[in-house]
């Protein structure tokens, strides 16, 4: 099986990836994005100024690029409307850029969804913030801003046992890729690891002596040690003795999942290679990679983990994001008090 390459043959692959990678060199300078910057205090340069900031106190880079895209449609919004002066940007205003981004609709004709918004409007409260703490403006017209309220997180739902196994049953492990493959699935249930994450994997985070992964580049640029089971160590070993070394075209590559094509997955291609197999499976769910991840800790929650454990084992910044999985439990927790709860069982009940 090769969910993830479209030509069978190995070689012809590899000639297929050394041409895209030619037709990638070059590159073409950046456009003019037409913002003002006739001044070092209009919108844009402050905008440039504050994202100079961020960097320099090394926030990660999809934190950043988050909060380059927020500034840029804003700078878009404000720019049709000839505000260039930050001073120019009362709650009112802000107020009416809300408004906008509730009404907008995408190409596809749906609305951008809450956490968007919430995004958008987040970013702009601690641009505007960082203008007053340096005395750009005089008052943070974002300060009382009244954002929407978030949406009702779903209950994340693991996969049961049974629907685990066939899913990991799927790769064909007499075929190098299959054990890859093998590897990736077992690896992201036994670590609980994002697809970002698994993607960005190293060699070297990966200890079969102390049976641990280091993650380094996980959510928020933030790094987490986790343990990992006997079986995907497995399945990781046989990767790395029979697969990776003919994947591998450049010596030097360091990273730990190579495509047929010898490079690194990108998160993307990684969720589609989970999604494929799912499919096989039988597992029309949403989530792929993520799915695997809310499995392995409802999983552990069931067999009596302790959630702070399972919050340091996600990486959850804080406790109630994780104590999502309590609500998760209920079918175990049932379970559970029939055995256990003399109402559940009628002990209690006396005769009229």
């Amino acid at each position: 099986m090769k969910p993830d390459d479209q030509t069978p043959d190995p070689e012809k692959r590899l000639e297929a990836s050394r041409r895209l990678r030619g037709k990638r060199k070059g590159g073409t300078q950046a456009e003019d994005d037409g913002f003002d910057r006739s001044n070092p205090g209009t919108l844009a340069s402050l905008a440039d100024r504050w994202e100079a900031y961020l960097e320099e106190r090394n926030y990660s880079p999809r934190t950043l690029n988050g909060h380059k895209w927020s500034l840029r449609n804003f700078l878009i919004w404000t720019n049709d409307r000839s505000l260039a002066d930050p001073a120019e940007i009362t709650k009112p205003i802000l107020e009416s850029y809300q408004r906008h981004l509730f009404k907008h609709r995408q190409t596809n004709g749906q609305p951008l969804a809450v956490s968007t918004q919430r995004n958008h409007l987040g970013t702009l409260q601690r641009f505007f913030a960082w203008l007053a703490r340096h005395n750009h403006i005089l008052a943070n017209p974002a300060a009382d801003l009244d954002l929407p309220r978030k949406p009702h997180r779903r209950l994340p739902k693991g996969l049961p046992t049974d629907e685990l196994q066939t899913l990991l049953a799927i790769p064909d492990t007499r075929d190098p890729l299959g054990i890859r493959d093998r590897a990736i699935l077992e690896l992201l249930y036994a670590s609980g690891t994002r697809r970002r994450e698994l993607a960005k994997l190293q060699l070297a985070d990966l200890d079969p002596q102390a049976r641990t992964l280091h993650i380094h580049e996980a959510k928020g640029g933030k790094q987490r040690l986790v343990p990992v089971g006997q079986t995907a160590l497995h399945w990781l070993q046989k990767y790395l003795l029979k697969t990776r070394p003919r994947l591998a075209l450049d010596a030097t590559e360091q990273t730990l999942f190579l495509t047929g094509y010898g490079e690194a997955f990108s998160p993307g291609s990684l969720g589609n290679l989970v999604k494929k197999m799912m499919k096989q499976a039988g597992i029309n769910r949403s989530g792929s990679c993520h799915l695997m991840r809310h499995t392995a800790a409802t999983h552990m929650l069931e067999n009596g983990a302790d959630i702070r454990l399972i919050q340091q084992y996600l990486g959850h910044a804080k406790l109630d994001t994780t104590s999502i999985y309590t609500e998760v439990a209920i079918t175990h927790l049932q379970a559970v008090y029939q055995k256990t709860h003399p109402s559940a069982t009628g002990a209690g009940e006396s005769e009229a």
